[in-house]
């Protein structure tokens, strides 16, 4: 399970390293993928498959279902942890979440995010800030 938030920096070769205790559940190779929030989600393959397979099963008919499978399949790729645990971040996830060199690596249990560090402590700020109402609304669901 991926816990924990970490900052690293993106090398002037646009690897960013993963945090050691997340490796050994990511493998040597994991899918990294269009987030929400202008964020990357990073999956073990496993993980990613379990996804993968629902989001194949929602309706074509609609075009919200469409645009979010899109989303979140075409824009994935298969990514392989060097043996420093770096993983190349291609172009256009790093433009599509503005990543610049300080980011941060976050574990939220079965994913990890990967977030420009500015726009994290930004969205962060805004989340803590509502936790309260927050968790008033997820009572409605059983939470």
């Amino acid at each position: 399970m991926f816990l924990g938030e970490y900052t690293y920096t993106i090398d002037t070769k646009k690897r960013l390293s993963i945090p050691t205790k997340f490796r050994g559940i990511l493998g040597k190779k994991a899918i990294i993928t269009r987030g929400l929030d202008n964020c990357l989600f990073l999956y073990p393959s496993k993980e990613w498959g379990k996804l993968a397979k629902k989001l194949s099963q929602l309706p074509l008919s609609q075009a919200d279902a469409r645009g979010f499978v899109r989303i979140m399949l075409a824009g994935a790729m298969e990514v392989n942890l060097d043996q420093f645990g770096r993983i190349l971040i291609p172009d256009y996830l790093k433009k599509y979440a503005s990543l610049k060199r300080k980011t941060v690596v976050a574990g939220l249990y079965n994913r990890i995010e990967i977030w420009d560090e500015q726009k994290w402590n930004l969205y962060k700020q805004k989340i803590e800030k509502g936790a309260g109402d927050i968790a008033e609304r997820l009572k409605e669901l059983g939470i």
